[in-house]
């Protein structure tokens, strides 16, 4: 099993207004992304469970959301660790420009 990915993306919203932002947002995000397709994607209190497939591989990982920082963890299959480093930087970038406060 491979190492997973994790990206820390700090916040100055609190718990509920990045919660509201995040609500169907891997979907919007996987809209952009003609490889990615959403499997699933469900809350759980202040986490969102999600399973995605890209170029026919499945990753599963969650979202936590805390009142500073949203915390992404999600387990690459093999052939997508490939991917992994840029994939960190895209969304750390994506997560940012949804959590700065208007």
């Amino acid at each position: 099993m491979s190492a997973p990915l994790i990206v820390s993306i700090p916040h100055q919203l609190g718990r509920e207004e990045a919660i509201r932002r995040l609500r169907g947002g891997l979907t919007r995000a996987a809209s952009s992304f003609p490889v990615l397709k959403v499997d699933e994607e469900r809350w759980d209190n202040d986490r969102m469970i999600f399973r995605v497939r890209a170029i026919g591989q499945a990753a599963s990982g969650h979202i936590d959301v805390e009142d500073d920082h949203v915390r992404l963890e999600v387990t690459l299959p093999w052939l997508l660790q490939r991917f992994a480093e840029a994939a960190k930087t895209v969304i750390s970038q994506r997560g940012n420009l949804l959590l700065t406060k208007r």
